[in-house]
Parts: C-alpha cells; sequence; structure tokens
C-alpha cells in the first residue's frame, strides 16, 4: 500500500480510510479530493457560507490502507483535521502548532477497536502541522464572525414609539431617545412633550412617547385666553386647562380631535342669573351668550320697545341681576307765541306828538315736539324732537309826527265833542276797538291815557272825565290824536 509523500508512516492498525471521513464545516461542501488547498474566504457581515459556493480545498489523495477489497488502488482519502474540536496541548507535545487533532467518529460496527487505535499519537507530521496553521486563520474567522454576531444581536433594541397615539414597534442601534427620534425624523419643538426625556438612554423594551403641541385659541365666558396643549382632543385639552365643561355649551364636539395646526373653540359655562319682570322675580341656570337669550329662557317676552338694565347683547355674568325694562313711546306738541317788533316812521304832516299806528302787528306761532317716554309705569323727562313756526310775526309800523303844533285854540268847549265821540266810538264810553289798544268815548290808548293824568283803562272812566282828557289832549296836540275824526270838531 503506497502512500502520499506528504504523509506519515502509520500503525497497522490505523485505518486511513475511517480517519479521512469527509467533513463539512459550517454548512460548507465536503472538500474535493485533488483540488489545491485555498485560504476560505472572508465572508461580509452577516452573510454565511451559502452565499459563497465556491468549494473549500481538498487534502491530497491517500492510497488504499485497508487492502484491496476496500477501495479501488489510487483512490483519493480526504484528510482533514476538524476545527471546532481541536483542543490545546497544555504540555507542548504535539506538533509544531501545538494543537492536538480530534479522534475521528466511528463509522460503523465492523471497524472494534477504532477508538482505542485513534486514541495512540500519531507521529507529527510537517505536512499535517501545516494543514493545521493553515486552518488556524480560520478558526480565527469564526471567533471574530461569533463576537461580532454576539455584539450585533446586543447593542440591537426593540422599543415601541407612540407619536401622538400611533404606537410602532421598531429594532433600532440608537443610544438615546433624541437619536432614536432623529432616525425615525421625528421632529419634535419647545412645545412637544417627549417622555422619557430625549437624552434619556434606550433600553431593550423601553416604551417612548410624543405628544405634539397644538395651539388652541379658547373664548370662555366672553374671555379670550391663547395657550399650547398636547391634548389631541378637545375633552383633553379641557381637562388640561381646567375647564369644567358639565352644563357648558361649547363651540363643537368634545371628541373632535385637534390637529397640528391648532383650534378655535368657544366655551360658555353654566351660570345663575336673576331675571326681574313685570313685578316678578326669576332665578334661573343659564348658558346663553346674550342678555337677551337669558330673558327669553326665563319665559319673559320683550315687546314693541322693551329693553332690559344691562345691554341685551351683553354676556350675563354669574349671580347678575337683569331687569326687564317695559317701555312706551309718545309724542306732544307744545306751541309758543312769538313776540312781534315795531317799527316807527316819522311823518312831517302830523304835529309833533301826535302817533299814528299803520299796522298793530300780529304774534308768531311756534310750535315744538317732544318724545315722551314711560318705563315701567314711569314718565321720563321729555326729549325735544323738533320745531317749526307755524306762523311767523307781523311787524307793527307806527307813524309820529314832526309837524310843529299850532297855539292851542280857546274855547274847547264850543267844540263838537259829541261828533268827535259819535265817529270814534259810536257815543259809547266802554267801548274797545278790535285789537283792544284803544278804548273810551274817544279811542285813548293806555298810554295816551296816563299821560294825561288818568288812571285804570280810559274805557272804565267816567264820560264826562273822558271828555275833559280829550280836551286836554286837544290843547296839547289839537286834533292830530284823532287823524280820521278830528275833523267833525
Amino acid at each position: 500500500m503506497s502512500r502520499a509523500p506528504h504523509e506519515a508512516p502509520r500503525d497497522d492498525a490505523y485505518d486511513a480510510q475511517d480517519a479521512y471521513e469527509p467533513f463539512t464545516w459550517h454548512g460548507a461542501p465536503t472538500l474535493a479530493a485533488g483540488l489545491p488547498y485555498q485560504d476560505p474566504p472572508t465572508l461580509p457581515y452577516g452573510v454565511g457560507p451559502a452565499h459563497h459556493p465556491a468549494p473549500y480545498p481538498a487534502p491530497p489523495a491517500v492510497p488504499d490502507a485497508a487492502g484491496p477489497g476496500a477501495a479501488g488502488p489510487g483512490t483519493p482519502v480526504p484528510d482533514i483535521v476538524t476545527p471546532d474540536i481541536v483542543t490545546p496541548d497544555p504540555a507542548g507535545t504535539g506538533a509544531a502548532a501545538g494543537w492536538t487533532p480530534a479522534a475521528p467518529p466511528a463509522t460503523g460496527p465492523d471497524r472494534p477497536g477504532r477508538s482505542a487505535r485513534r486514541s495512540r499519537r500519531r507521529p507529527a507530521d510537517p505536512s499535517e502541522a501545516a494543514r493545521r496553521r493553515r486552518l488556524l486563520p480560520q478558526a480565527l474567522v469564526v471567533a471574530f464572525l461569533a463576537g461580532g454576531t454576539a455584539a450585533y444581536c446586543a447593542d440591537d433594541k426593540t422599543v415601541e414609539l407612540t407619536v401622538d397615539g400611533r404606537p410602532r414597534t421598531l429594532h433600532t442601534f440608537a443610544d438615546d431617545v433624541a437619536e432614536l427620534l432623529a432616525e425615525e425624523g421625528v421632529r419634535v419643538g419647545t412645545r412637544d412633550v417627549v417622555a422619557p426625556a430625549p437624552t434619556a438612554a434606550l433600553a431593550h423594551g423601553d416604551e417612548i412617547t410624543v405628544h405634539y403641541g397644538r395651539p388652541v385659541r379658547l373664548t370662555i365666558d366672553g374671555q379670550l385666553r391663547e395657550f399650547w396643549t398636547t391634548a389631541d382632543t378637545v375633552a383633553g385639552a379641557l381637562d388640561q386647562l381646567g375647564v369644567r365643561a358639565e352644563g357648558a355649551f361649547l363651540s363643537t364636539s368634545r371628541s373632535r380631535r385637534i390637529d397640528r395646526a391648532g383650534l378655535a373653540l368657544a366655551v360658555r359655562t353654566e351660570r345663575t342669573v336673576t331675571i326681574l319682570a313685570d313685578g316678578r322675580e326669576r332665578v334661573i341656570r343659564t348658558n346663553a351668550a346674550t342678555v337677551r337669550e337669558a330673558v327669553d329662557q326665563a319665559g319673559v317676552e320683550l315687546r314693541d320697545q322693551d329693553t332690559t338694565s344691562v345691554p341685551p347683547g351683553s354676556f350675563p355674568r354669574d349671580g347678575q341681576t337683569v331687569t326687564v325694562l317695559r317701555i312706551t313711546d309718545g309724542r306732544e306738541t307744545r306751541d309758543r307765541s312769538l313776540p312781534f317788533t315795531t317799527r316807527t316812521v316819522s311823518d312831517p304832516d302830523l304835529l309833533t306828538g301826535t302817533t299814528v299806528v299803520d299796522d298793530p302787528g300780529r304774534a308768531g306761532l311756534r310750535r315744538t315736539t317732544y318724545a315722551v317716554r314711560t318705563v315701567n309705569g314711569v314718565r321720563q323727562r321729555p326729549r325735544k324732537l323738533g320745531s317749526e313756526v307755524l306762523r311767523a310775526p307781523r311787524q307793527r309800523v307806527v307813524r309820529t309826527g314832526t309837524k310843529p303844533r299850532p297855539v292851542a285854540a280857546r274855547g274847547t268847549d264850543r267844540l263838537d265833542w259829541s261828533a268827535l265821540a259819535a265817529c270814534e266810538s259810536g257815543g259809547r264810553a266802554g267801548a274797545v276797538d278790535p285789537s283792544g289798544t284803544y278804548g273810551g268815548l274817544y279811542q285813548f290808548d293806555t298810554q295816551t291815557w296816563r299821560s294825561l293824568g288818568g288812571t285804570g283803562r280810559p274805557q272804565d272812566a267816567p264820560p264826562a272825565e273822558q271828555t275833559r282828557r280829550a280836551k286836554k289832549l286837544y290843547i296839547a296836540r289839537g286834533a292830530s290824536p284823532w287823524p280820521h275824526c278830528g275833523t267833525r270838531l
């Protein structure tokens, strides 16, 4: 039986065919005999030997060691040392590489004593030591890959990330929360809430929650407030703000979601309001937006000009008392006389001291309109609406004589005073002209009568006194006081 030049002599009891049974390393194909040995390729991270189908090199062929019946002459027999079952030689008695190959496994019951034979140490073979040295880098690669895989598995963490109520389960190598958010493209601002904090370290099984801030314009009982909330519903925002919504009016549903753009919300809480109307007091609980609405809810009707003690469109406050004012409006007019003016004209044809009234004039009339209001039966101060002149005053025109007076005629008794009286007053001592200015037998005006020494009204004096005053007037002024009837004297 011939051996390959690189093999060492073996004991007769040692079976070469059993010693070189094929061996598959980590899923690689069995080494083919007769191929030159090549170092295995270094695999990329995460890629197993199955991705590299190139066969591993096989050792040289070995002649038949069991005789003609075991195998044909020159049959190649693999000779490989299993890398993952070698053990160190603490005594240093092994081959040049310092390793002792483990015994090959048994192949069948027809070979008794093989374990005993395999336990015997073979003589050192230079070619076998060379193979061991070539296999040592492969073992180191396997160990390196095993360590890297262990480190990879140790750094990989499974965490749950919930962003605005939407959970996701993630695998990550991030060291802290901020790094995880950056990996996932989750951007947060100063008004957003992250739990745990962005600087917190990540561990397997952690739960990270992100709540985005949302702007809310809240008008509560007429007061406008603006704030930011991380709640995503109206009910959650009201809870964060501490607004009691029992019995309150909301401008939108409590279950409505608030998006990132925010929301405008009006809230009217329930208040106690007292309504006084028609002598009765009504206390109600209301979330009305206006006083008028609260009055309607109290069952009080506002008619015509009725109003309330506060503006009907104002917001009703808690504990407020509102009085209903029953109003009746009306109008009234008032007339007032307008006095006339007097214009005096000089007349050279009249004796000095003689006055003639050409136009007695007439008083005018102005009408003023007022608005009259009663509130709950009480008359208010009238309010002037406007005025108009119904009749304009007419000016009085008086002529005054400038002609020098002649010397008084003697013997006034001879004058026909009865004819003068008949012409002026029809001979009636109590006669008064239609204007009420002149009176008596000779139609004296009050001013002239008193200038002659008379008292009271001329028409009230006796006829003899009237005649005596007339004669005195004639002596002073002649017949000019009677421009139309003076010729009768």
